[in-house]
């Protein structure tokens, strides 16, 4: 998901933090990462300085799974990646980086991929939805939904079909891996906890909602174009911002953790890590 308020305050720290830890290019057998920020972890030490825009950590997910595997890791995620930028260079604060398909060939033995998130606008949206005055400001889902038309639906409606086709395209690049797509979590139980997440109940079940069809849609297009679904979804539940530190796998609007605000903190990455390591064993 896009984390670019955060981006530009954090560039400078990481061009002076750890060094990077992402295996060269073209190693054989080699596991291959591609996504967005939830799969970056953005602001979780110790960072990636491979390329400093993408605010990559060195204990995202990805480097989980592949200390698990015991198998060589190719980290190319990306905060604020969309599915465009899979094919084309994404822009960054620290400069442009090249498509992330580009890290694929046929050595290739292992893909996870965790996009969709920014081509909907989820984080956006749910930080439209922040409510301080509950009864006295509307219920943001009712802006979403005016008019009878879900925004957010269709926004995944119309972007489930170019999932399908990124899948195709990892495959033409990477034709001996196993693909893997990671989904999004359980960030909000039911009802949220307001104030601890600033959402109301209704916009909170919206959201976690429009996350939950995200999922869906990704899980088809997974089924459909001879990929593996990696539930996060269902892992999660009783993981979300609402609990206390030491159990929740995601940072609500003020983190408790060195993590970006609704994303994975380090906790969420080594319990996401251990469920692709799982899918991939298998």
């Amino acid at each position: 998901m896009r984390t670019t308020a955060f981006i530009a305050i954090m560039v400078t720290a990481l061009t002076t933090g750890a060094t990077a830890g992402t295996a060269a290019a073209g190693t054989d057998g080699e596991y291959v990462a591609l996504g967005d920020s939830a799969a970056a972890g953005p602001l979780i030490p110790p960072w990636d300085l491979s390329s400093p825009g993408c605010l990559r950590s060195l204990l995202d997910y990805p480097h989980v799974a592949a200390k698990d595997l015991g198998v060589p890791l190719r980290d190319v995620t990306c905060s604020g990646a969309t599915t465009a930028d899979m094919t084309s260079p994404q822009q960054t604060p620290s400069g442009a980086v090249p498509p992330q398909l580009d890290a694929l060939s046929e050595r290739t033995r292992t893909v996870t991929v965790t996009i969709g998130g920014n081509d909907i606008g989820l984080v956006g949206a749910a930080t439209s939805c922040i409510n301080l005055l509950p009864g006295i400001n509307p219920d943001c889902v009712d802006r979403f939904t005016a008019g009878g038309h879900d925004q957010l639906a269709e926004k995944i409606a119309a972007f489930e079909p170019v999932w399908g086709a990124l899948l195709d395209a990892i495959h033409a690049k990477a034709p001996n891996a196993a693909v893997f797509v990671a989904g999004y979590g359980t960030y909000l139980p039911h009802d949220g906890c307001w104030p601890i997440a600033p959402l109301t109940p209704r916009d909170a079940n919206y959201i976690q909602g429009s996350i939950d069809r995200t999922n869906a849609a990704l899980a088809r297009q997974a089924a459909a174009h001879a990929a593996h679904y990696v539930d996060v979804r269902t892992a999660s539940i009783g993981h979300d911002v609402c609990k206390v530190p030491g159990v929740k796998w995601f940072e609500s609007l003020v983190p408790t953790s060195v993590a970006a605000p609704l994303h994975p903190n380090a906790d969420g990455m080594v319990a996401i890590g251990g469920l692709v390591a799982t899918a991939v064993s298998r």
